[in-house]
């Protein structure tokens, strides 16, 4: 069995950690830098610790929870660190953290955390299993776990507000005070 293929791997041996200095073609009409050009660095880092842990090239299944807390300003440092918190039997649940360093003052922003789904692919576009992670402390252990449960609810809220099973009546409630109006066309 090669070391890519081994049956559980430690996380730190999958951890990706990039710095890159924010230049003014990153950035936006306001001067901050572009939130899609950090989304990209996020995926990129997202990519390559999925595939340093599996060994397979992997795809972006999803992105869970993007929220973009400080802005990141032309001329600072960001660093993006990227570690295995979960593995499926295919899939990985890849942590990311973001933060930019001012070079001048030295000032340190945490700027997002986000969650990848990567899935391993083989030679031929098939899912590809993965290895499993090795969880050695408290804070390993509750990343997995909390995985676990971000998932069950995934699927739950996709269930909840199916098109076939949605009932108006159960969330009309939901609507008092919110900046909308119903008028439903009866067809």
């Amino acid at each position: 069995m090669t070391e890519a293929k081994r049956q559980y791997r430690n996380i730190e041996e999958s951890q990706v950690i990039i710095t890159q200095l924010m230049l003014p073609s990153h950035s936006n009409f306001s001067g901050k830098i572009h939130g899609g050009h950090i989304l990209n660095l996020m995926d990129q880092i997202a990519f390559a610790c999925a595939s340093k842990h599996s060994g397979y090239y992997c795809v972006t299944a999803s992105v869970n929870k993007v929220d973009f807390l400080n802005p990141i300003e032309v001329g600072e440092l960001v660093t993006l660190k990227a570690s295995i918190n979960y593995t499926g039997r295919t899939s990985m649940v890849v942590g990311l953290r973001v933060i930019s360093e001012n070079i001048r003052t030295g000032n340190i922003k945490h700027c997002n955390s986000s969650y990848f789904t990567m899935v391993a692919k083989d030679e031929n576009g098939k899912s590809a299993p993965v290895p499993g992670i090795i969880l050695t402390n408290k804070e390993e252990i509750r990343r997995f776990a909390r995985s676990i449960v971000r998932q069950q609810q995934g699927r739950n809220r996709t269930s909840k507000f199916s098109s076939k099973t949605f009932k108006i009546e159960d969330y009309i409630g939901l609507f008092e005070g919110s900046n909308s109006k119903i008028e439903i066309k009866e067809n």
